[in-house]
């Protein structure tokens, strides 16, 4: 555990960077990974791939006018969906597997006094929570 609780790091592929010990894993292909992908997508003004969207399941949910945007509302899907009753097995299993623990994924690090719109941090507030 990170000192002052757990938190979301981000992974890299730098030469020499190791994640901290006892960091899980929570990306794509992992059991983890948020279902919601961005995607470039055109506009409906008929542009080139001038915008974002967010798919699931191969099926486009949204499309954005910017990538941030994009990543917030996969990352509100990713709440509200790991909270269905579907996935109670998903939700009791992050309480059980990764309380206490450091989160590692892609997603960038968000700038200070920023939000974080990420669905690890999702998974980090959920395996936390007060019982």
């Amino acid at each position: 555990m990170a000192f002052g609780g757990p938190r979301r790091i981000q992974r890299r592929r730098t030469k020499g960077w190791r994640a901290p010990h006892g960091a899980v894993y929570v990306g794509r292909g992992s059991k983890w990974g948020n279902p919601f992908v961005l995607a470039p997508a055109a506009s409906l003004r008929g542009g080139v791939l001038d915008m974002w969207a967010v798919e699931y399941q191969g099926r486009r949910l949204a499309r954005w006018d910017d990538s941030a945007a994009a990543r917030a509302d996969a990352a509100d899907r990713y709440a509200r969906w790991i909270r269905e009753a579907k996935q109670a097995g998903l939700a009791k299993a992050a309480r059980a597997e990764l309380i206490d623990r450091d989160l590692m994924c892609w997603c960038s690090l968000p700038e200070p006094g920023q939000p974080d719109h990420c669905h690890a941090t999702v998974l980090l507030e959920l395996a936390n929570q007060p019982a």
